[in-house]
């Protein structure tokens, strides 16, 4: 599944990964967050379409500060995906959140896209590279007409987070309690193994 995946009476099995996104309004106001996690041992091609999502996240984000055009964002997320051996799914992307929970800008997470716009402070938009193990990031969609999954039938990880853009870079909007808001820490695959 790479995202909008529906719970049903499939339990979840050791050797899963299992992609939870969380989306919140508070106060009139929306944020959406999303990670992957391991269910207990997890094969190597598993640990490395997660791992390589979270660092095209951590990639896109060393971009985000005043003057940056949201179409770059893509480039660097695909060329992480690629070098990994993945490939970063296109039909699916990046948005700005706010009082609306799907508003402008959007924000591709491929190489020649045509997102327009150039980031100001105070932007507030997503991040949300989801990455198919293999060259392909075709996805089709099931009957329910909401769940979508890789066509190669192959692994799909997603991370995502709300980003403000400040003064000279960035916060995280949605950062985990505890962590640096202003920066996306090195992958730690013990903070996903459940």
């Amino acid at each position: 599944v790479i995202c909008h995946g529906i719970p049903d009476s499939r339990l979840i099995e050791e050797g899963d990964i299992v992609n939870l996104d969380v989306s919140v309004c508070h106060e009139g106001f929306h944020s959406d967050l999303n990670e992957t996690f391991f269910v207990g041992i997890c094969d190597e091609e598993s640990h490395l379409v997660t791992k390589t999502a979270y660092n095209a996240l951590k990639e896109a984000a060393a971009l985000i500060r005043p003057g940056t055009l949201y179409r770059q964002l893509g480039g660097a997320i695909e060329d992480e995906a690629t070098r990994n051996g993945c490939a970063a799914v296109t039909a699916f992307c990046g948005h700005g959140v706010g009082r609306l929970f799907h508003g402008p800008p959007d924000v591709p997470h491929f190489k020649k896209n045509k997102a327009v716009g150039i980031m100001k402070p105070g932007h507030v938009f997503t991040v949300e590279p989801m990455l198919n193990l293999g060259k392909s990031g075709k996805e089709r969609i099931w009957p329910d007409n909401w769940t979508a999954v890789s066509r190669s039938g192959r692994r799909s990880a997603q991370f995502e987070q709300t980003f403000l853009v400040t003064e000279d870079g960035f916060e995280v909007l949605t950062a985990r309690t505890g962590h640096d808001r202003f920066s996306i820490l090195s992958f730690q695959p013990a903070e996903y193994q459940r």
